[in-house]
């Protein structure tokens, strides 16, 4: 465990970017051999416009990093936290709760607070445009929710007190399940069911991306499905009654022109389409 804590502690720049493109890379190679859903796109284009987001998302995160130190350092250093209020524990228990206590604040609880707050919807609904879900969706994010979620995981580090090569784990962990429960992959049913009873499996999520209500708004979580079945927001539904998408904009005109997306979250709120 210790090997892995220095290595967070001092994880570089390019490793992290690494982590990125080795995921959706392995991801994409695999959801293009053994397709869940043949999709009639053009998967260029398409990676092209999910690819722009990734890139904003990444260089906001980096230019706002030194904001996550600072709540990491203020943390360690004031003991403040509720992992520095929490009596000493075994390394990797301490790790688990730590990850879990991020992932309620810096995704499930964020996520939620999107879904409800209209303002903040303006900017989600992006990711929930996407009528093509595979790995590349996964950082469908507008800049403007990409600042959004960085400061509730600045608000998570505070809370949680967590330690900066945790924050980088959290990160890194984030990503690569991102990719892997956006992924256009077909798990045997049987697992897919056994995995989502501890972290958001591939077929939990793409209930999250069915383009209407209820399901919308069920299944927020990003690497643990604890939260989701703790606060009663799991949903379940067949693969093959999915339909991707959002029903206030499922336009293949709109939904997959970059420009119109960027400005989407200045427009007034939509009725429901179908």
């Amino acid at each position: 465990m210790q090997t892995l804590i220095d290595y967070f502690e001092t994880i570089s720049s390019l490793h992290r970017g690494l982590i990125l493109v080795g995921g959706i890379t392995v991801f994409w190679l695999i959801e293009n051999a053994f397709p869940l859903f043949k999709f009639q796109y053009n998967k260029i284009n398409h990676a092209g416009i999910n690819i722009f987001f990734t890139i904003t998302t990444i260089i906001i995160n980096f230019v706002m990093a030194f904001i996550l130190l600072l709540a990491a350092d203020f943390a360690i250093q004031q003991n403040f936290g509720i992992l520095q209020w929490l009596p000493e524990m075994n390394i990797w228990v301490y790790t688990l709760v730590g990850l879990l206590l991020l992932d309620f604040i810096g995704a499930y609880l964020v996520h939620l607070i999107e879904h409800k707050v209209k303002f903040l919807w303006r900017f989600h609904l992006i990711h929930h445009t996407d009528t093509w879900i595979d790995t590349t969706s996964a950082n469908r994010h507008h800049p403007g929710e990409s600042v959004i979620r960085f400061v509730f995981t600045v608000l998570g580090v505070l809370i949680v007190g967590s330690p900066m090569w945790m924050v980088f784990l959290y990160q890194s962990l984030s990503v690569v399940f991102s990719q892997f429960n956006h992924a256009n992959i077909p798990l045997p049913k049987k697992l897919d069911k056994v995995l989502s009873y501890f972290i958001i499996s591939p077929d939990m999520h793409k209930v999250h991306h069915h383009y209407k209500l209820p399901y919308t708004d069920s299944n927020y979580g990003n690497i643990f499905s604890v939260w989701d079945r703790i606060f009663g927001t799991y949903s379940y539904l067949e693969r093959g009654q999915i339909i991707y998408g959002v029903d206030t904009h499922m336009k293949p005109e709109e939904n997959n022109d970059l420009s119109k997306l960027l400005k989407i979250p200045f427009q007034k709120s939509r009725s429901p389409e179908l």
